[in-house]
């Protein structure tokens, strides 16, 4: 039997440590048998839970060396960083060619340990960048629920080791009995889309009392007209060379990636909060066509219009755009040259983009 440990670190968060506990549990062989043996082990039998709760764990680090894989769930920002005796336990057991993978922000465990050096990982959107900034080797990849380098496997936030799982188990025992414990889950096998979908996409910030923020709220309050490089820099009274140095400068991006940044931003905001068609909602933020928005929106978000709706609109239905969402056809994203979007009048503003919590969420 295919043995998992579950590895249990200070401030463990529970979820990210019983969601690939009971997936793998309650996976059983077509004849009935378990297919895992499913064990939590901890450097201490007694640890604290993110959550105010302690758990005792019967089992020590020793299980590691048993394993034929070995999960590290993520832990809150509170946790004491890992011991010199479990980073020592996961690189043995590495070099024993055990198959580990991380939930969530476990990810800066394996990369503590050195097991993510030259490779693909990934973690939390929100904790990307510190993963990337704290370990440059490691390649961060923020917009996929999971990554699969053999050996080693990250996931994304809390939900994606329910993605992840059940990626290990059809790459361990096949594509039946991996939907057999997906329907038990209410999960699909795949989800459409990855980590992009649910990522606050923040305009780069602008400094108070910059020259250009005057000229960005007006953006916001023009987006479904056309909005081109030279009437921008015509606003801004400057050249269009020096208009667009001084927005890079101000912004670290382009005008025209900030514009259609802006535009699916609106996007997203009116699929979440109205019933309005896909059409209609392509000429409110702005782009000269649906299918130019379906192109750009699933080339930022990593998803269909339709299925972002589905996903996150606020009313239980959304019927007046379940025949005009379908299909969304990926290619080539538009030009990198600022050109002439033709639309009718915007709506009103969306809102100001959503801060981003004062605490992760892990």
């Amino acid at each position: 039997m295919h043995s998992v440990a579950i590895l249990v670190l200070d401030r463990v968060v529970p979820f990210d440590m019983a969601a690939p506990q009971q997936t793998f549990a309650w996976t059983h062989m077509p004849d009935g048998r378990p297919a895992y043996r499913v064990r939590l082990c901890a450097e201490t039998p007694q640890v604290r839970a993110d959550g105010g709760f302690t758990l005792s764990i019967d089992r020590g680090l020793e299980a590691l060396t048993e394993a034929d894989t070995i999960i590290v769930p993520g832990c809150s920002p509170e946790a004491a960083p890992p011991s010199a005796r479990v980073l020592a336990a996961l690189r043995q057991a590495a070099e024993a060619g055990t198959r580990i993978a991380s939930v969530c922000v476990g990810a800066f465990v394996l990369a503590e340990a050195g097991l993510l050096d030259g490779l693909r990982a990934t973690t939390h959107w929100l904790a990307a960048g510190e993963l990337a900034r704290r370990f440059p080797r490691v390649e961060v990849e923020p917009d996929v629920l999971y990554v699969d380098n053999g050996q080693i496997l990250t996931s994304a936030g809390a939900a994606a080791a329910l993605d992840l799982s059940l990626h290990m188990i059809r790459r361990d025992l096949g594509s039946a009995v991996a939907a057999n414990i997906a329907r038990m889950s209410v999960m699909p096998l795949e989800r459409e889309g990855g980590q992009a979908q649910f990522i606050v996409h923040e305009h780069p910030p602008v400094p108070r009392g910059s020259a250009l923020e005057p000229l960005l709220e007006w953006i916001e309050d023009n987006l479904a007209h056309e909005v081109t490089l030279s009437a921008l820099a015509e606003r801004a009274g400057m050249s269009e060379r020096t208009f667009s140095r001084r927005f890079r400068e101000q912004t670290g991006t382009t005008p025209l990636q900030w514009l259609l940044r802006a535009r699916v931003r609106r996007a997203q905001y009116l699929l979440e909060n109205t019933d309005h068609s896909v059409e209609r909602i392509a000429r409110q933020a702005g782009f000269g066509s649906p299918t130019a928005f379906r192109e750009r929106f699933r080339k930022v978000v990593g998803t269909t219009p339709y299925a972002y709706r589905t996903a996150f609109h606020g009313k239980a239905n959304a019927p007046a755009a379940r025949s005009q969402a379908a299909g969304a056809v990926p290619g080539r994203a538009g030009t990198d040259e600022m050109s002439g979007d033709v639309s009718r009048p915007a709506s009103a503003r969306s809102p100001r983009p959503r801060p981003l919590p004062r605490t992760a969420p892990w």
